[in-house]
């Protein structure tokens, strides 16, 4: 028996085909080789907009940060040693980069310079490999450490850095943390917890903390799971179900709305709101090195009303 009706399904259309535009091929790389995975041309991931309405995504295998401009032109803006997996441009316009090999990144967009922002070392003993980050408003950041975790060793990890650089970790027993969220009271975490098909709510009490977490989704399972997440001014949060192809949408009480179909590959990884006004979804598409749109009836949060870190 079904609980709710059908989503309504949106359609996507072709934003940019990353591949293409650089003329990217098929190699491998260390990366690669952990994840078990062959040779490919890209992995994009963690899409974020600055003021310009350039949307910056990192592709995770190569060291790449890629920097798209409205009209869809790609170029490189910065590569370097490391495997960045998600990316927030802050609103002092500084880039955060979650890194799994390195931990939470920083990137001078004027330079292309990287640097250290958390360092592994404030990350031990545990480490996994940061997968995704949010800024709250107060300059709070709270990221995910997923590295390989999952069913068989659930210890990934959800971390809240404070402004004034103390550092909790909220949660550690989480089996594969990936793509995290704040509503827009900012008193509710949503973690996507990939390798047991659900997303996650935590509940922030005043001091940050978190208590009485529980399951604000479960989703049918296949060989992955909820990747990347964004939320909407009413509260409702838009999840990116990798492997399938698909993107779910809920309104604020968790009901399920629409469904966003790919038109390309099936590795929707993970998405942000944007154009002038937030209502079009922009969706990161590994599979054919992709970048997807899709028109909401909904606006995004701004997310760079963060304070600064």
């Amino acid at each position: 028996m079904s609980l709710y009706p059908p989503p309504s399904p949106i359609a996507t259309t072709l934003f940019v085909d990353v591949v293409a535009q650089l003329g990217l091929k098929p190699r491998s790389a260390p990366w690669l080789t952990a994840s078990g995975l062959g040779e490919t041309h890209s992995f994009l991931e963690g899409p974020s907009f600055d003021a310009d309405g350039n949307l910056y995504v990192v592709d995770t295998p190569f060291g790449r940060i890629l920097r798209v401009n409205p009209a869809g032109e790609v170029v490189i803006a910065a590569e370097y040693d490391g495997a960045p997996n998600g990316l927030k441009v802050h609103r002092d316009g500084d880039i955060y980069i979650a890194d799994r090999m390195h931990g939470i990144m920083h990137l001078d967009p004027a330079s292309g310079r990287v640097s250290t922002f958390l360092g592994r070392d404030r990350l031990e003993p545990g480490f996994k490999g940061p997968n995704d980050l949010v800024f709250a408003r107060n300059g709070d950041l709270y990221f995910t450490d997923q590295g390989n975790t999952g069913l068989q060793d659930p210890t990934g990890r959800v971390f809240r850095r404070r402004r004034d650089g103390r550092l909790d970790c909220l949660l550690d027993n989480v089996p594969s943390p990936n793509g995290i969220a704040l509503n827009p009271a900012e008193d509710q975490l949503f973690v996507a917890v990939t390798f047991a098909q659900q997303v996650w709510r935590c509940p922030l009490l005043a001091d940050g903390s978190t208590h009485k977490v529980g399951v604000y989704q479960s989703f049918s399972g296949g060989f992955s799971g909820p990747d990347g997440l964004a939320v909407d001014v009413e509260g409702g949060l838009a999840v990116c179900h990798n492997r399938m192809g698909i993107v779910w949408m809920f309104d604020g009480l968790g009901i399920p709305t629409y469904r966003i179909n790919s038109c390309r590959g099936r590795l929707t990884t993970n998405l942000a709101y944007g154009g002038p006004d937030r209502r079009t979804l922009f969706i990161t598409e590994s599979e054919t090195g992709s970048i997807l749109k899709a028109e909401v009836p909904v606006p995004g949060l701004d997310l760079r009303a963060a304070a600064r870190a």
